[in-house]
């Protein structure tokens, strides 16, 4: 059991319920075993209608689903979710990752993105720190709460730039596996978007004026988009 799971079991009496949405039955299968042997409560839907059904039926702490779907494109059910009900946590699993669909992911708030295939470990990880993000103050509301966090963050952003300018493997990361190369940094939904889709402005108006080398790695997204 690891640390993450633990913490949960004994935040008193919380059991978690979690919505697994994947239409390969092995996959669902291996899945929800992990899940179940974490002690989490698991329901097992294979397309996206049924999924949205039982969502609405049920209250489900967080949402683990694929994004290529037999109905519905998966990231529409997320979409849903998150409007129906925003305190949902939800984790995408995919075995076709994009920039586009990681930068939609976090607009949207989604938790993590896990690119196929994944072992048991990373994946009972991301379940469990979503599920403690739920029960927990969420990570953005402490970053803005005193002017030193949003300096932090700030200096988050900067050394993010500096690194993808510096290092050409990070830079690659950066534009094949968007936000999920950001794991390590403590950064916001709204920046982690910014950086990855090269939104200049929002990075001007929140980072403030940054020089020709730190913008290097926005130019080039921008430059890649432009193509």
């Amino acid at each position: 059991m690891g640390l993450n799971t633990q913490t949960i079991k004994e935040s008193g009496g919380w059991h978690p319920h979690i919505l697994l949405v994947e239409d390969e039955t092995n996959v669902a299968k291996g899945l929800k075993m992990v899940l179940s042997e974490e002690g989490y409560g698991v329901d097992v839907t294979m397309d996206g209608k049924s999924a949205l059904d039982t969502f609405r039926g049920n209250g489900f702490d967080l949402v683990v689903a694929d994004l290529r779907l037999p109905d519905i494109d998966g990231m529409e059910v997320i979409r849903t979710v998150k409007a129906e009900r925003p305190e949902t946590q939800v984790v995408i699993i995919t075995g076709f990752p994009s920039v586009s669909s990681a930068v939609a992911a976090v607009k949207m708030g989604v938790h993590d993105y896990l690119r196929k295939p994944f072992t048991d470990d990373e994946f009972k990880n991301a379940v469990n720190s979503a599920l403690l993000k739920k029960k927990e103050p969420s990570v953005e509301k402490l970053l803005v709460k005193t002017e030193n966090e949003r300096l932090i963050q700030k200096q988050e952003v900067i050394k993010v730039l500096e690194r993808a300018n510096q290092e050409q493997t990070f830079w690659r990361k950066l534009m094949e596996e968007g936000s999920t190369a950001l794991g390590d940094y403590h950064l916001t939904s709204a920046a982690k978007a910014a950086i990855i889709s090269g939104d200049l402005q929002w990075i001007r108006d929140h980072v403030g004026d940054l020089s020709e080398k730190q913008l290097t790695f926005i130019y080039k997204r921008l430059e890649r988009e432009a193509w």
